[in-house]
Formats: C-alpha cells, structure tokens, sequence
C-alpha cells in the first residue's frame, strides 16, 4: 500500500509507461504496471513526469521591484545597478520578505522547488541578509532555497564590503559571492577571488562568484577563480556564473582555459535571458550574442546549469520564474536545436543545476525525495518548444500545486472539438 501512485508517466530519459510509488517522502518504486494500491493516484496519462526544476542563480532580494523607485529606461544592466543602489537604502525587510514569498508562490505553480539566491550585502544594515534568511525559513516546507552573500558593489570597491560580507556568513548564509570584474582594477579583481576564495576554504563553504559578466574579452577572472579552486581545495564546489567574456575571447586562449576549468571542476552557470538582453550593448553591427561557449563547455565535460537570474527587477523587466523559458532561450542563444542538444538543455535546467546546488536525494529514481513534477507535454523537448502547464507539482509526497490543462476549444465544421497542444501536436522522433 503506497500512499500516492503516479501511474503511465513518461520520464526524461525516455521511459514510458511508468508507475512511481511514493510513501511519505521517498520514492519507492519506478517501474512498468506496478501492483499496488494507494491513497491517492494520478494517471499522468502519458505525460512527462520530471524532477523539479532547479534554479542555481537568481536575486530574490530585488525580485518583483520593476518601478520601484523608477523604471530603467535604457535597459542596460549599469542603469539596473544604479537603480538597485537607489532603492537599497530605502528598502525594509517587511517588503523584501513579502516581495520574496510572492516569488517563491509562483515558483512553486511553475514546478520550480529548488533555488539559489545571491543577496547583496553591500548596505551595512545588512537587511536585506535577515529578510532572505527569514525567506529562508518560512519556504523550507516548500523551497530549497540556498543564499550567497554577494558584495555587490565589489569587495575592495565598496567601503565595508569585507565586514559586511564575513557578517552575513556568520548570520548564516551558505556560500560565498563575488564580483571580481566589478573592482577598479583588474589586479583588484584578482585579488577579491584569492581573498574570497580562502574565506569559503575556511569556513569549508560552497563560492558561487559572478565572473567577467562583460563584453571584455580581456576580463579573464575565471581563470583566477578556476587556479585558485585548485590551490585551496575546492574542486566540485566552485561555481562561476555568467562567464560572458568568453563568448568574445579568441579561441586559442580558451583552448587552454577550458581544460584548466575542467581540471577546477567549475560548474558554469549562464543566465540566457539576461545575457542575451544586457550584453552586446557597445556593438553596432555585427552584434555579439553575449552568451558563454555552452556547447564547448558542455564537450569538454563541465558541469553546465542555467540560471533565471532575474524576474521584474532593475535589470530585466520580464521573467516568469519559469525554467522552461530560460531553456527555450538557451535553444535559440546557443544555436544548440538537434534532439541530443535539447536533451542536455533540458538537463541544464534540472540534474545539472542540482549538481550544482548539491542537492542530496534529488531524481526520480527508488530512494529519492517525492519531489516531482506532471507537465502538459511528452517529453523533454517538447516541454522545451511549448513550455506546458504544470498540471501536478509534488514536494515530498505531497501536491503542492496544480494547473488545469491548457486545452484550446474549436468551433469548425468537420475539425476536431478540442485541441490538447501537449498531446495532439507531440512529434515522434
């Protein structure tokens, strides 16, 4: 006796036709016609059923702020931080904490149930620390939610930033942020990722740093990052986001680079959206995409996730907190459109980025957590082209969250009544 089934899935790696039973929080069993009963049983009815969707990099902080104290009429990511900068100051944890849990409902609807959040620490107050702790806390029965302490304004830039940053890990945040690119200097540039990279040996923390989030293709701060991963240790726990200075280096000196990150064991963390938006802004025409070398990092065996970055903030006014869209940019950014290149976008955005975040019991296999989500599509790519309902979202045995079925109704003599776009439309490869 299980105490939830869910009956005739489709998984991500192709199988069909599965049962998954669950008792209390744990998968027990994955396999064809399972001969059980349950308390509860949902027939996916052919559909993909997947791990939750896991977001590695995101700003929670300033999330659902887009006017707030004005809009960024440029557009531009240095006009997004002056606007951040303005509001900082003026920003109380009784809206950083109801803006944040707005957020994370609307996760949750979207089947995203894991999230890592950098936290700028650059206001001495630090309140925006105690807001995504107290965030922390109160979305644990429901999100995963890990926090970076992010020096946003730079660590030797910003006067303070050195205390201010050792507090916020004290309060307890996770992992240690920098931005190394941010700094006056290249030199001080360096010397933030040495530094930084010593405080997480330390304390023995995760360091997720934003690196060379630029169009230079001289800022070349992941190579520090990757050299000094090794130096203190820390290989598998170092990630480098962003890294959209590659995308404009010239190929022989990321002949070397990239086999230098493999050795780090750097996991790489673009953010499609808000880098295809914000970079290239200097060119005229050819214009760069802005976006990492995903595909040759992918090659080269480098542990790949994508992050949604932002949702209606400073810096990006759109954003859904779907998963499923920074994946379907990623598609189109990195020009990665046959079947096995959907396959591992579709990765990007769930076993990779759990890898990423650490996250123990995560999967679909017997033994791990209950968490999982029903999508209104067959299979991975097909949830990549139309970004489907989540028609059930499960956390720990549990329904947190359901979606009717996006079903269109036609009134056309001699065609069909009812158009299921997840099911009808389905191509066989």
């Amino acid at each position: 006796m299980f105490d939830l089934i869910v009956r005739n899935a489709n998984l991500p790696d192709g199988r069909t036709g599965i049962d998954i039973g669950i008792e209390g929080d744990r998968i027990i069993a994955v396999e064809r016609n399972l001969l059980a009963q349950a308390g509860e049983e949902i027939d996916a009815i052919g559909r993909l059923v997947s791990p939750p969707f896991v977001d590695p990099h995101f700003h929670m902080d300033a999330t659902l702020s887009l006017g707030l104290p004005r809009m960024n009429v440029s557009g531009t990511l240095l006009e997004g931080i002056a606007l951040w900068g303005e509001l900082r100051p003026i920003v109380t944890r009784e809206e950083l904490v109801d803006r944040a849990l707005r957020y994370c409902d609307l996760a949750v609807t979207q089947g995203l149930l894991f999230i890592r959040s950098h936290v700028d620490t650059s206001d001495p107050r630090l309140v925006t620390v105690e807001a995504m702790i107290e965030v922390r806390e109160r979305v644990a029965p429901y999100i995963d939610l890990q926090l970076v302490a992010f020096p946003q304004d730079g660590y030797y830039r910003s006067p303070g930033a050195i205390d201010a940053l050792n507090r916020a890990l004290d309060m307890g945040v996770d992992i240690v942020g920098g931005i190394p690119h941010f700094e006056r200097t290249m030199g001080e540039g360096t010397a933030s990722v040495e530094a930084l990279c010593r405080i997480a040996a330390d304390r023995g923390l995760p360091v997720d740093m934003h690196c060379d989030e630029t169009d230079d293709p001289l800022s070349r701060h992941i190579e520090t990052l990757a050299a000094e991963t090794i130096r203190f240790g820390l290989q598998g726990r170092v990630a480098g986001s962003h890294l959209t200075s590659m995308h404009s280096m010239d190929n022989y000196y990321v002949s070397k680079l990239i086999p230098l990150m493999a050795e780090a064991k750097i996991n790489v963390i673009p953010n499609p959206l808000i880098n295809i938006m914000l970079q290239g802004r200097h060119d005229a025409y050819p214009k760069r995409r802005g976006m990492t070398r995903v595909r040759e990092l992918m090659d080269a065996g480098l542990n790949v996730s994508f992050g949604h970055d932002c949702v209606m903030d400073p810096w990006y006014s759109m954003g859904s907190g779907d998963m499923l869209e920074v994946g379907h940019m990623a598609i189109h950014v990195a020009q990665m459109a046959g079947i096995d290149d959907k396959k591992k976008i579709f990765d990007a955005l769930t076993v990779n980025s759990a890898k990423t975040m650490g996250l123990a019991g995560y999967g679909l296999e017997k033994g791990c957590n209950a968490d999982l989500v029903i999508l209104q599509a067959s299979d991975p790519l097909e949830a990549l082209r139309l970004k489907p309902n989540r028609l059930a979202v499960i956390r720990r045995g549990k329904v947190v969250a359901r979606s009717a079925p996006r079903i269109g109704e036609l009134f056309l003599d001699g065609r069909p009544a009812r158009i299921d776009g997840g099911l009808d439309y389905a191509p066989r490869y």
